[in-house]
């Protein structure tokens, strides 16, 4: 592990100690690990989401034109991210 110094708000400082006194995490290192994974997760959600609608793009290039709203495409692409389509 590497050893890394921070700063936070007064506001923030408040809300980690709120954190680990309700118990959820055992130290203020625990809290911040914990929120660099959600926000991991969210940007490899989001690159998934892009390379999703690049490839409807692409298939769109190759197939040709589409009697489909934009509102009708991206909802099958937003269905098609919820069952794990890419």
């Amino acid at each position: 592990m590497v050893k890394k110094s921070i700063t936070v708000t007064d506001k923030q400082d408040s809300w980690i100690k709120a954190q680990i006194e309700m118990g959820h995490y055992g130290n203020e290192s625990e809290v911040v690990r914990e929120l660099i994974r959600e926000r991991q997760l969210r940007e490899q959600a989001a690159n998934r989401e892009v390379e999703a609608i690049r490839a409807k793009l692409i298939k769109a290039e190759e197939n040709g034109f589409t009697d489909q709203s934009p509102e009708e495409i991206l909802t099958e692409i937003k269905q098609g991210l919820g069952r794990n389509a890419m």
